[in-house]
């Protein structure tokens, strides 16, 4: 690919979030997803931002976004929960690929979020590796139980908000990134049936520089 400079981690929010609203309005250009630009990628990527995101089969990150080739590097797990591996490609892409922007993606009628409720409501266990899953939501919902939090919106952007500290508590790679300015996160909540992506936090973006939701 050709040598050019990434974004300044407040132009790639603008990108992503452009491409949001072209999504929710039903006016997506669909760049990056042609022939030239499979030749152009071939050789290497370049993506302006880290998609970290929920596995559901609903979220899928370039066309809600409105992206292309080697636009996105994206990692997904059920109710994105971060492990080991999570984390690593997380720092791939923001010390290697040079990413400014990476994304906590979350979303209404998340499977995840509701089986560990069930879970801590009425004891219900879950079989398998879901169990793990499960336990690493849980923190989440105590956090929301203990503010009180009722609604699932505001158990929802708990488990955003949630997911977020922990990203920058256990990588310092990313961390440092925040601090020197060269990487910001942003944490999103996803809404299914309208298709937008609406700002739950943000480290490491000025105030004036903070996405607005769509049709905001």
């Amino acid at each position: 690919m050709p040598d050019i400079s990434p974004p300044t981690p407040s132009e790639a929010a603008e990108l992503l979030m452009a491409g949001n609203r072209r999504f929710v309005a039903g006016t997506p250009q669909h760049p990056n997803q042609n022939a030239a630009r499979r030749a152009q990628t071939a050789p290497g990527q370049r993506p302006f931002a880290v998609l970290f995101g929920c596995s559901d089969s609903r979220l899928a990150a370039e066309i809600i976004f409105d992206r292309g080739l080697g636009d996105l590097f994206v990692v997904r797990t059920a109710g994105h929960v971060a492990g080991p591996e999570v984390l690593g490609s997380i720092e791939y892409g923001v010390s290697v690929l040079d990413c400014p922007l990476v994304v906590v993606l979350g979303h209404d009628s998340c499977g995840a979020i509701a089986a560990a409720r069930a879970a801590l409501t009425d004891g219900v266990a879950a079989t398998g590796y879901v169990r793990d899953v499960i336990e690493r939501v849980t923190p989440s919902l105590l956090a929301a139980r203990a503010a009180g939090l009722t609604e699932d919106d505001d158990i929802l952007a708990e488990h955003i908000r949630h997911s977020v500290d922990l990203l920058l508590d256990r990588s310092r790679v990313l961390a440092d990134q925040v601090a020197e300015g060269r990487t910001a996160v942003l944490g999103l909540s996803y809404r299914l049936a309208d298709g937008s992506a609406r700002l739950v936090t943000a480290r490491g973006l000025p105030a004036e520089a903070t996405p607005p939701a769509p049709g905001a």
